[in-house]
């Protein structure tokens, strides 16, 4: 990659077109993210992006504090300036970190909910500099609204509608001053500590002390780190952080599967590190830059994220006796259909959604959803006595639970996936990424129940075919088509030039692949 110095000199220098579609403000499932060397990730954007979050703020009325926090990316600093300097000037009581370290997401979503647990007619909310795991040139920024969860469509939006239009008249309506002065104006906030502080209501950390397991960390050059350290060294625990790095240009992460340096905790490439020394360790785990993903490691090497999120909702339901019986789990609908099989096993209801963790906000706000989880390595859930403790993903309690499960069963979450197997067999899943132009993604999600011609896929019954999901019947940009047996999903991604197509079989790897080739003639066709 560039050098940090050019990512940052682009950053201020470079100009974005409003008028070129790839510069202008777009959010996606996550955020605006880009990088300064394709005038995509600028100064530009984030004064424009931030002076839309006020705007909106003041349009909602929400008047309290805004949390704000960073990762490790080396766009993230100047950005987090720029936002700084635009949010004090605009009169915003801003919340920063005490310490002047990185923070976490999911430390920002539980800061906004603790503070509106108060009450009072002034909201909090928030905004995270982070582009997550992407790419070590890559920026990223996000607002959570005052349910401490990523804004939803509507939201977004209207944000970016209004960012754009900042760009187009020149930035002439946006407030700043010099961020000497707006540090000077902010307010600290203990992130850590009040996070690391209430851990023990949404996890059993008795039980990991108790059990003395020992843990290996990695950080991935991300914002987990001084979290790791306070929970180590508030409870007690065998932890060893095993990579302390926090360099920007992430130079000690392994290629991830396609070169890239990229890290995302859910890929045995990017892991490589930590996999090569997983046997120091009971359990290792890893977080990507904003700790909202998380990576199991045990004897068995990583853990496939489908996977793990079943045992969680297994072990979770079975060990809350404080949790209602009619609380709703929740999982996106390319997620495994094992999910499906222990739910019902479980005797709860599942809340099947569209690609997104923002579909699970609102149930996990209310404490009407116990858990939400997404095939991507994220997911959050209800404290032990049933309320929301964060409505963002959480990478750090989806770790301590692995640590948790161990402790209280002795088993490690491998090995209590395959006791699950053996009740509800044992799935085989993969996902395709193919080249698609613009007007086939757009084909693809305009596809209907109606252009599926034939009534059998891989040679079993079609049950269903769905073009909005079956939990709240939001359209899911594509489609996905069940059996007994096993299913498709294709859907056009949202941020590259490609066609996604995610598949499972509950038979054997001929019966998946036989799945695999059906939808992706069907996607050929469009």
């Amino acid at each position: 990659m560039d050098t940090i110095d050019s990512l940052i000199s682009a950053y201020y220098q470079t100009v974005p077109d409003a008028g070129i579609a790839s510069q202008r403000v777009s959010f996606g499932t996550s955020g605006h993210r880009g990088s300064s060397l394709s005038a995509s990730f600028n100064e530009a954007h984030i004064l424009a992006i931030t002076q839309a979050v006020v705007d909106y703020r003041r349009e909602q009325g929400i008047a309290g504090p805004l949390f704000i926090g960073l990762d490790t990316h080396a766009l993230s600093g100047p950005a987090f300036e720029t936002a700084l300097s635009v949010l004090v000037a605009n009169g915003v009581r801003v919340m920063l970190d005490a310490a002047g370290g990185f923070t976490p997401t999911p430390l920002v979503s539980r800061a906004i909910l603790t503070s509106n647990a108060k009450g009072g007619p002034d909201q909090a909310d928030g905004l995270i500099i982070t582009p997550s795991h992407n790419p070590p040139e890559d920026g990223g920024i996000k607002y959570n609204t005052p349910d401490g969860g990523p804004a939803d469509a509507n939201v977004t939006g209207w944000i970016e509608t209004q960012a754009n239009e900042l760009l187009k008249t020149g930035l002439v309506n946006v407030q700043r001053m010099p961020v000497d002065q707006a540090r000077q104006q902010a307010e600290p906030y203990d992130f850590v500590g009040e996070y690391v502080a209430a851990l023990s209501s949404v996890i059993d950390m008795d039980a990991i002390r108790a059990a003395n397991i020992h843990i290996g960390v990695d950080p991935m050059g991300g914002t987990s780190l001084a979290s790791w350290d306070a929970i180590s060294d508030k409870f007690g625990l065998n932890i060893e952080v095993v990579n302390r790095a926090q360099s920007p240009d992430f130079a000690f992460m392994p290629p991830d599967h396609d070169g890239k340096i990229r890290m995302d905790c859910s890929s045995t490439a990017a892991m490589a590190n930590l996999l090569e020394i997983r046997e120091r360790f009971d359990l290792a785990f890893g977080n990507d830059p904003d700790a909202d993903r998380h990576g199991i490691v045990d004897a068995s090497g990583l853990m496939n994220p489908n996977h793990y999120l079943a045992v969680c909702i297994d072990y979770l339901v079975s060990h809350r006796p404080q949790w209602l019986s009619g609380l709703s789990i929740g999982k996106t609908l390319v997620s495994s259909s094992m999910i499906d099989r222990v739910v019902e096993g479980r005797g709860h209801q599942l809340f099947e959604v569209p690609v997104g963790f923002k579909w699970f906000v609102p149930g996990l706000h209310k404490g009407e959803l116990a858990f939400g989880g997404e095939e991507s390595a994220g997911a959050s859930f209800l404290t032990r006595d049933g309320n929301p403790w964060s409505t963002d993903k959480d990478g750090i309690i989806l770790c301590l639970l692995a640590a948790e499960i161990l402790a209280v069963t002795g088993k490690t979450p491998s090995e209590y996936y395959a006791e699950l197997t053996k009740r509800y067999g044992a799935p085989l899943y993969k996902r395709i990424d193919s080249p698609a132009t613009v007007e086939q993604k757009a084909r693809l999600k305009s596809l209907t129940a109606a252009d599926i011609k034939t009534s059998t896929l891989a040679g079993d019954p079609i049950a269903g075919c769905f073009t909005e999901a079956p939990g709240n019947g939001a359209a899911i940009g594509g489609l996905k088509v069940v059996t007994e047996n096993g299913w498709f999903a294709a859907r056009p991604s949202g941020t590259e030039a490609l066609c996604k197509v995610y598949a499972e079989s509950f038979k054997d790897e001929a019966h998946l692949q036989a799945i695999l080739d059906e939808a992706q003639r069907l996607v050929d066709l469009v």
